[in-house]
């Protein structure tokens, strides 16, 4: 008899159908993509009902995909535009997840010192005005240090970028010819130079080509061992790319940055002695309204999650983490989100 009901309870254990497992799709920069993955690896441990992909495609295509519906998140380091937004009826917010410093990076074999670029001077080397090495604005503040007379190859983005974004974003405060002549976006005209799918694309072609010279995230450039400059800020301050660095370029813009914001900020080119110049933050595109009551609780779940326990990851893996003072607008960012009307935000995602 005991038997019987052993064999009972079996087949109904089988024949119970398993949990479901949401399965969310998201794709888009390169930029945090490093931090990402390890995010989505994580998470899946404590919980594998939830299955999340991220495709590194460049913030172009994630902006694209995320516009298009066919993924339930976007990944950009450039901000929607505001006829992008108009364009899906502005169902979309902008979370922030983490910072990163843009770095110059560059390959001369026989010079060990980490070089100086000022503004000018880098603006000048894109547009194919600076074509060597050993140039006089380039010698005038790296002194000591032996330049050769090696032809500067530049090695920029093919893809549509959120660094690309953010470097001529920068470019553009900084120099009125790059301003008028080529101006920012995620893909602009570029006046001279090789180009690189994605920051491990630029990293890579810098790193084979001697007298290389590119921009790349700070994350990518320290794991490809890439050589990479100070850059001289607006308080006249050579700086070098660090967490805290950009930590700094952040602090000047909250002083004025007011709750209510949606997030599109530019940090490039800030105030601060301490500040690293060509500093940018990333951000997940989400819908304020989903269809899925599944889908949106799980990414609303994981988002919190990334912003509050994920945050501990990001120094490690070369990025900076958000200040903690952003948490409560995030929130209400995140407790907008909702399926027919209703908020998805539960206690389970605080």
């Amino acid at each position: 008899m005991k038997t019987t009901r052993l064999l009972a309870l079996a087949a109904l254990t089988l024949a119970a159908p398993a949990a479901a497992q949401v399965k969310l799709n998201g794709a888009g920069a390169t930029f945090p993509s490093i931090i990402y993955q390890d995010w989505m690896l994580s998470y899946n441990k404590t919980h594998p009902d939830v299955q999340l992909n991220y495709q590194s495609i460049g913030s172009g295509g994630g902006i694209r995909q995320f516009s298009d519906g066919t993924v339930d998140f976007g990944g950009s380091d450039a901000p929607m535009s505001d006829s992008a937004i108009a364009a899906i009826q502005g169902n979309v917010l902008h979370i922030p997840t983490v910072l990163g410093a843009i770095v110059i990076a560059y390959n001369l074999p026989g010079v060990s010192q980490q070089l100086k670029f000022t503004p000018d001077v880098i603006a000048d080397i894109f547009l194919g005005k600076v074509t060597k090495w050993n140039d006089a604005r380039l010698a005038s503040v790296n002194p000591g240090t032996s330049l050769p007379a090696t032809d500067i190859v530049v090695v920029h983005r093919s893809d549509g970028s959120g660094t690309s974004f953010g470097f001529t974003d920068y470019l553009s405060k900084v120099s009125p010819e790059w301003r008028s002549k080529v101006g920012k976006g995620t893909s602009v005209n570029w006046r001279v130079g090789l180009g690189g799918k994605g920051n491990e694309g630029v990293a890579a072609t810098v790193n084979q080509t001697p007298g290389g010279i590119g921009y790349i995230e700070l994350a990518y450039a320290t794991s490809n061992k890439v050589l990479f400059g100070q850059v001289r800020n607006s308080s006249g301050k050579f700086v070098t790319p660090s967490l805290e660095s950009v930590t700094a370029a952040l602090a000047g813009v909250l002083k004025t940055l007011p709750p209510t914001t949606d997030f599109r900020i530019s940090i490039t080119n800030p105030d601060g002695a301490d500040a690293y110049p060509i500093a940018t933050m990333t951000w997940l595109l989400v819908h304020k309204t989903y269809a899925d009551i599944a889908k949106a609780k799980a990414l609303v779940q994981f988002i919190w999650w990334a912003e509050t326990d994920g945050q501990s990851r990001a120094n490690e893996l070369g990025y900076a983490a958000l200040p903690k003072q952003l948490r409560p607008w995030i929130e209400s960012r995140l407790k907008s989100i909702t399926v027919d009307g209703k908020p998805v935000w539960t206690t389970a995602a605080r």
